[in-house]
């Protein structure tokens, strides 16, 4: 057997593995892959690759969501609400459902004034990516977006893309959720604005170049970027300054405009390609 083919039988048997863990069944093939390759090429065999590669998958995924995801449930009391007409009440429910992500928990206390205040000059907002979107799609009653509004939201669990896609259509948000892994296949919508929040971190820890190309290759007219203040754990350790420093470093050799935001718990560049 070829080394080629024996490096090819080598990640099928990872990806094998890998889905075969309920905390991962459900994860995209193609970033399994693209993260197992990675690890194979580094490590001294195939059991060592495969603990590596589930320990990035809870680095970039796992450790944002809650072990308990109940989406049927979820569904139900989302429907109830919209069919109810009570904006409070489907405020109410989306903060709860929100709450079991850890990138969107922290950003329930700046909900009010995170997107108003960032997007407020751009409208009328007709399309729309999210990428690496986690629960952020739930956010769309605080955004200011056209009523006709296409929405469409990347991100890497097939069951978290499949109740974003019933979430829209219960809004009757035009648009749909996609699982896929944005580090090889960048989204080709050619969108108004794209939310890339909190996301560029989670690619660095797989790909050092993923922001570069990300940047470059969404056909956004605007990009509205984010990054955390403090880690999970809730320790600051200069991340804010770090990030920024970081992220001029990516806009220095681009001719784009850039606008800081600065929020308790989240800090946000408005780009203008």
């Amino acid at each position: 057997m070829s080394a080629v083919n024996d490096r090819a039988g080598q990640l099928d048997r990872l990806v094998e593995a890998v889905l075969m863990a309920s905390k991962y069944k459900r994860v995209c093939e193609d970033f399994i892959r693209n993260i197992g390759s990675r690890e194979l090429a580094k490590r001294r065999n195939l059991k060592e690759a495969i603990k590596a590669t589930k320990g990035k998958l809870h680095q970039v995924g796992g450790a944002y969501l809650d072990s308990e995801v109940r989406y049927a449930v979820w569904l139900a009391q989302l429907r109830e609400a919209a069919q109810s007409g009570s904006r409070d009440d489907l405020l109410r429910v989306c903060v709860r459902i929100m709450s079991h992500h850890s990138s969107t928990r922290e950003r329930l206390g700046i909900l009010d004034q995170f997107y108003t205040a960032i997007l407020a000059d751009l409208s009328p907002i007709r399309r729309v990516i999210d990428v690496g979107c986690g629960f952020n799609p739930l956010a769309i009653p605080w955004m200011p977006l056209a009523d006709d509004v296409e929405y469409y939201a990347f991100d890497i669990y097939q069951d978290l893309v499949d109740f974003l896609n019933e979430f829209l259509a219960s809004l009757q948000v035009r648009g749909c959720a996609q699982a896929c892994d944005v580090i090889q296949f960048c989204p080709g919508y050619q969108v108004d604005v794209a939310f890339i929040l909190k996301t560029l971190p989670c690619l660095e820890q797989v790909d050092q170049s993923a922001s570069f190309r990300l940047l470059d290759t969404i056909n956004a007219d605007h990009l509205l970027v984010s990054f955390p203040v403090q880690s999970l754990g809730g320790r600051k350790k200069g991340m804010a300054v770090n990030y920024e420093a970081r992220f001029r470093e990516l806009m220095s050799q681009r001719p784009w405009s850039v606008k800081k935001f600065d929020f308790a718990t989240e800090l946000a560049f408005l780009v203008t390609k």
